[in-house]
């Protein structure tokens, strides 16, 4: 499935963490931002979001499979 950033439009209460990234990470990241025209915090956010669905699906199936 091709990646696609969510929509900012409808936001939620959020807070502010630090994280430290490889240089290499953050260009690409800012090149992902561009292509899409959105903010590398978006891009951010977007990835980590879909992971943590990817690791809840996988989880349900597991406990399924128990």
């Amino acid at each position: 499935m091709p990646f696609e950033p969510k929509k900012t439009r409808n936001k939620v209460e959020s807070a502010y963490k630090s994280i430290y990234l490889k240089q290499t990470v953050i260009d690409q990241l800012d090149q992902l931002a561009a292509k899409h025209h959105t903010s590398f915090n978006n891009i951010v956010a977007t990835m980590i979001e879909q992971c943590l669905e990817d690791i809840r699906k996988e989880e349900e199936e597991a406990n399924r499979g128990e």
